[in-house]
């Protein structure tokens, strides 16, 4: 099945020469077995690829022409919000107090990101940005904000009473009849 032109397949010999991933050259080479007059079974056999790959090969060859032969590129950021560098200048705003020993609050930092990239995102999405960017963690709070300290002190006295008042808890007595307190004795057997 013949489907080029000559100045296609002229095109097309002469980007074979040239110096192109495998995968490309691969697909060229399917493209003008087929132009030679080989059936799609016959060049999937010779190529040792699947009859699937070479239908794939001419059909983007016959939509897109030599360009759509090319490999596409894989991995990289694909759903990303703002790109490294728009990263970084966000971040440089709040560089400044991080550096002067101030602790970045995150809700601050996730409003402004909301706000450049134009709708809510989770908070792992701004975590994920600073560690992407070499931030360190966040410390944690270092108490509740809704704590009650008068509970606290009161929880205190109540759960752990000490006898006596005294500091250690036993009475001067009793320390010595306390089996973990008192000194090692010599056992003999007999």
């Amino acid at each position: 099945m013949i489907k080029c032109t000559k100045a296609q397949i002229r095109q097309l010999k002469t980007e074979l020469r040239g110096k192109i991933p495998a995968e490309q050259r691969q697909r060229i080479q399917m493209v003008l077995l087929r132009e030679s007059g080989m059936t799609q079974p016959l060049i999937a056999a010779a190529m040792g690829v699947s009859l699937s790959t070479v239908n794939r090969a001419h059909m983007a060859y016959d939509r897109g022409g030599l360009r759509a032969l090319e490999p596409k590129p894989i991995g990289g950021r694909k759903r990303e919000n703002m790109s490294l560098d728009e990263e970084r200048a966000l971040l440089a705003r709040f560089a400044k107090a991080a550096g002067a020993g101030e602790m970045l609050n995150i809700h601050d930092l996730k409003a402004a990101y909301e706000e450049a990239i134009g709708h809510e995102t989770s908070n792992s999405t701004v975590y994920y940005l600073l560690a992407r960017h070499g931030w360190r963690k966040l410390m944690p709070r270092p108490f509740h904000p809704k704590r009650d300290t008068l509970a606290q002190d009161a929880f205190k006295k109540i759960a752990f009473p000490t006898p006596l008042g005294k500091p250690g808890g036993l009475p001067q007595g009793e320390a010595a009849n306390c089996g973990s307190c008192s000194p090692m004795k010599r056992v003999s057997a007999g």
